[in-house]
């Protein structure tokens, strides 16, 4: 049988937004998308999704709009307790639920504290929640079995969060790679370009390796900074090529990948 599988090129970096934009740019529908996240008891958001040109290259932009400002701020039990009491599939709420944990035990390592200490600030919030959710969703709708990525762009600079100015990559996001040793290029760029909701997506489904693919569909998601190049997340979208997908790994989808 064959494998569907996705390679990402991580060229421009990777956030939740992006790469959901990407899936959707490569056949995911915005109405099915939006209808499996009503599984979620979580509200006070609306999808937005809409077609974006960046030096010649068109693709979408995919942003989550907050329509009630005064969210909670959670911890990863409640975030683990929301995932549990929701309708999603067993499969996505498992692989959410280590999304999350991955980030909440990088975040407790950088500030030494316990896990159910952590409150998240940046990524507790409901985008964040909706973003590594419509992933999770993605990667099942579209019946991709393994996600591929490519090398990160290592950038400099600092970024202000809710502890202060912090440098980049955040703390939470080099805890989180340097966990599963991904990949990192050099960029003369500054600014953050890695998010930790889209590192810990990758950490825990993706192989930062590129397969043998023949490529069906392209996708592209862009991001919200206008950069020297085009600032999107391409997702390549096809069928595993030739006998590459027997080395390694003999499942047969992403979830018997995931790891916290």
């Amino acid at each position: 049988m064959s494998q569907k599988i996705a390679y990402l090129d991580c060229h421009s970096g990777v956030s939740g937004d992006m790469l959901l934009g990407a899936f959707l740019d490569a056949g995911l529908s915005l109405e099915k998308l939006r209808t499996e996240l009503q599984a979620l008891p979580v509200e006070g958001y609306e999808l937005r999704l809409s077609p974006y040109t960046d030096q010649g290259i068109t693709g979408s932009r995919f942003e989550v709009v907050l329509t009630e400002q005064d969210q909670p701020t959670r911890s990863f039990t409640d975030i683990a307790a929301l995932l549990a009491s929701s309708q999603l599939s067993p499969w996505v709420r498992d692989t959410t639920t280590a999304i999350f944990r991955r980030l909440g035990e990088a975040e407790a390592a950088v500030h030494g504290v316990a896990l159910n200490e952590i409150h998240f600030h940046e990524v507790g919030a409901v985008d964040a929640i909706v973003d590594i959710v419509g992933n999770t969703l993605a990667i099942e709708a579209l019946g991709i079995t393994q996600l591929y990525a490519s090398p990160l762009p290592l950038t400099r600079g600092h970024l202000c969060m809710a502890h202060g100015l912090m440098p980049v990559p955040a703390p939470a996001t080099l805890e989180i790679l340097s966990a599963v040793k991904a990949p990192w290029v050099p960029t003369q760029l500054e600014g953050e370009f890695v998010t930790p909701t889209g590192a810990a997506i990758l950490a825990t489904l993706a192989r930062f390796e590129m397969p043998a693919i023949a490529i069906e569909r392209v996708g592209y998601g862009f991001g919200k900074k206008r950069v020297i190049w085009p600032n999107c997340l391409r997702a390549c979208l096809g069928e595993a090529y030739g006998n590459f997908h027997q080395h390694g790994h003999e499942h047969s989808h992403t979830h018997q990948h995931t790891h916290s």
